[in-house]
């Protein structure tokens, strides 16, 4: 494997300009002689389970090309793991001299392969760090929306996987910019009195980039028993009827794998159940469905700082809060209002993907969805909010369906006395890698908001509201700690 490697960089003198040799990675190794300083080094996460068999082929192409200690197997190494060993070793070779190291730090780049819940999983890590120079991150379409990679001109189809295409996919990365993206903090927060037991929900079966949070009660002898569950989003969250068509085709995967060979077969079998959950008729053979505002009383919080209570429409069954302008692979719901409905409305546009704002949209049902696919079409504008709350009310179902970046569960509901709380609040920001094809924009492109700044708008953790302790950071990494991991020799 390293004669190939070493056969194929001599090949092509140009993947040397990614190239991170095996001692940068592994601490006590000895140090190697490098003949040119890499402009563009890169770490590169798979998800194999993604794409069918291309996962597993991509990754057997990038450790033929590039050195195998920077290709990572998702399935087998955690990013968390893998990074935070990563900077301490960087650390202890700057201490000692070592150029090549303080180099690979100032430009590192980092390249995921997998679904939108994948590249989540990876942004999650990467802010938890707390890295004072932080990568930035590309993202390669290994799911079935690719909402995250489509977004910042990565395309949404899945790749090809040979030498010649990954190589090209190589010299996008080192040609891409960077961009920042605001962060999305999300905490869900179950209550019931002590005396009434039922399963919140299993952690198994929630998204990558939702962790439990254990909280310490102020109180030992309060009389309600809570379990909160925290994470973050960087595309989307939604609930409703379009999060239970992805939860059944998720178990539907999960159960049969074999079925779902590639990107094309993986829409249709989708299609297939937005038909048989009732999406496309939702209010006459699905009786589970309920619409949002019997599921949940709505608030929303602007840059002013006041909660107000956000009315749905009746007929909403969908709800979607985007920070992008891709959902659902490749459609913008949120369109392109006209003149007088952004006053009428209060709104601010076009969406910026780092304006510290969440675009709220509501669909009625799939053939309102569909609307999408028309040069104008969007669906219900309903709000632009900075922070936003998702307060069930008691006894009406038993469940509800959400989704995070294109990973969806199913959330149980207490019946009587319980509460089950949904907030979500903006998390400063992160870096993508975008190609000249990117959709994203941001503050600096738009000329009627190149005055605002984000990070000047009102900031979640400087409110005292109860959840200031879950919000310090995603769940997804201990942050690393510069002093106390740096061990001298």
């Amino acid at each position: 494997m390293v004669a190939s490697f070493m056969k194929n960089l001599e090949k092509n003198s140009m993947l040397k300009e990614f190239y991170i040799p095996t001692y940068i990675f592994v601490p006590d190794s000895p140090a190697e002689k490098v003949s040119q300083m890499p402009s563009c080094p890169v770490i590169i996460f798979i998800n194999t389970k993604s794409g069918g068999q291309l996962g597993r082929d991509l990754i057997i192409t990038y450790r033929k090309l590039l050195n195998h200690s920077q290709v990572f197997d998702l399935l087998e190494e955690a990013p968390d793991k893998v990074l935070h060993k990563l900077y301490g070793n960087l650390e202890r070779l700057k201490r000692n001299g070592d150029t090549l190291a303080g180099q690979i730090h100032r430009r590192l780049r980092l390249i995921v392969a997998g679904g939108d819940g994948t590249a989540g999983w990876l942004l999650g890590v990467v802010s938890d760090l707390k890295l004072i120079h932080p990568p930035p991150v590309a993202t390669v379409p290994l799911g079935t929306g690719n909402n995250l990679p489509y977004s910042f001109g990565w395309g949404k189809r899945n790749p090809r996987t040979d030498q010649k295409s990954v190589i090209s996919f190589l010299q996008l990365v080192r040609e891409a910019k960077e961009i920042n993206i605001d962060s999305w903090h999300i905490v869900m927060r179950m209550e019931s009195p002590k005396s009434y037991t039922w399963d919140p929900v299993a952690p198994s079966e929630l998204p990558h980039s939702l962790h439990a949070f254990h909280r310490v009660p102020n109180n030992p002898q309060d009389i309600e028993y809570s379990c909160t569950f925290r994470g973050g989003f960087w595309n989307y969250f939604s609930m409703g009827m379009d999060a239970q068509v992805s939860y059944a085709f998720h178990s539907e995967r999960k159960s049969h794998p074999e079925k779902f060979k590639d990107q094309l077969s993986n829409q249709k079998t989708y299609l297939k159940l937005a038909c048989t959950q009732g999406w496309f008729c939702a209010s006459l053979c699905h009786p589970m469905s309920r619409n949002i505002a019997h599921l949940a009383k709505v608030k929303i919080m602007k840059k002013s700082g006041k909660w107000e209570t956000l009315e749905i429409p009746q007929s909403i069954r969908s709800i979607v809060c985007l920070n992008l302008p891709s959902f659902s692979g490749g459609l913008n719901p949120w369109g392109t209002p006209s003149e007088r409905k952004q006053r009428k409305r209060d709104l601010v546009t076009p969406p910026l993907v780092d304006d510290g704002l969440l675009e709220i949209v509501g669909f009625k049902d799939a053939w309102h969805g569909l609307v999408l696919l028309s040069p104008k079409g969007h669906g219900t504008r309903l709000a632009q909010a900075h922070r936003v709350q998702f307060l069930f009310y008691k006894g009406v179902t038993d469940h509800a369906y959400m989704r995070l970046d294109g990973e969806p569960w199913k959330q149980p509901l207490p019946k009587d006395d319980g509460k089950v709380l949904v907030e979500i609040s903006h998390a400063g920001q992160v870096k993508m890698l975008a190609t000249k094809d990117c959709i994203a924009k941001g503050i600096h492109e738009s000329p009627t908001m190149s005055t605002v700044h984000p990070e000047s708008s009102s900031s979640s953790d400087d409110i005292d509201d109860g959840f200031s302790e879950e919000r310090r950071n995603f769940g997804a990494a201990l942050s690393f700690r510069y002093n106390d991991d740096v061990k001298k020799d």
